[in-house]
């Protein structure tokens, strides 16, 4: 990560609205972050170029470079390709979340954001990246697709929703974006449980990626 050495994590907020830009960064910190602000999604990436960021807040819809464009360029390079990323929208229907996870954000919040949901959101995504690069410097190895982990005997479905596991996706994501109800993908994660001789979530995730059953 690239937290500066004050220890403050450096939010990129990208956000063609102007006082839904001020109000962002007022917020951020305020809450003891150090908000970088960009008016347009080509300064975004410019400034995350430069300076690759914590954590990335993009706005979905913007003229000229959208949110979409701005994620896949960042994913495009390694020094910007793990960057957490969030979107904010003011389009909260299932397809449109499901595209946003699809292309590769780990989160996505619905405007207007709240204050709560908002730091939460960005809390839990830099502790992510923290494991992340912790499970990076070991010996473990994060699967880049679903069919690596086949080789521990789930289903291809249950591949599917495996791997949005340990990329930290809760249910209601996993679902959106593989296309199935919450409640469906619970099941899953049952049946993935008992493969892998697991009782829970991390447990899982453990497994996964150190390579069989518990």
């Amino acid at each position: 990560m690239n937290t500066p050495a004050d220890g403050i994590p450096r939010i990129l907020v990208i956000e063609d609205e102007p006082q839904m830009l001020r109000n962002l960064t007022t917020i951020l910190r305020i809450e003891g972050f150090h908000p970088i602000p960009a008016d347009n999604g080509a300064r975004g990436l410019e400034l995350a170029r430069i300076h690759p960021p914590d954590l990335i807040l993009c706005d979905r819809m913007m003229p000229g470079m959208d949110g979409f464009a701005v994620l896949a360029e960042l994913r495009s390079k390694a020094e910007t390709a793990a960057i957490p990323f969030v979107f904010l929208t003011a389009r909260g229907e299932r397809d449109d979340v499901r595209a946003g996870m699809v292309h590769g954000a780990d989160d996505y919040l619905t405007k207007p954001v709240k204050v709560d949901e908002l730091v939460s959101a960005v809390r839990t995504r830099l502790a992510r990246r923290r494991e992340a690069v912790a499970v990076e410097g070991g010996t473990t190895r994060r699967p880049t697709s679903a069919a690596e982990l086949l080789r521990l005997g789930v289903s291809e479905r249950e591949a599917d929703v495996l791997f949005w596991l340990i990329e930290g996706k809760g249910n209601a994501d996993i679902g959106a974006i593989l296309g199935i109800a919450p409640s469906t993908v619970k099941k899953h994660l049952e049946h993935i449980f008992e493969k892998l001789g697991v009782e829970n979530r991390t447990a899982a995730i453990m497994a996964a990626l150190h390579g069989g059953p518990g």
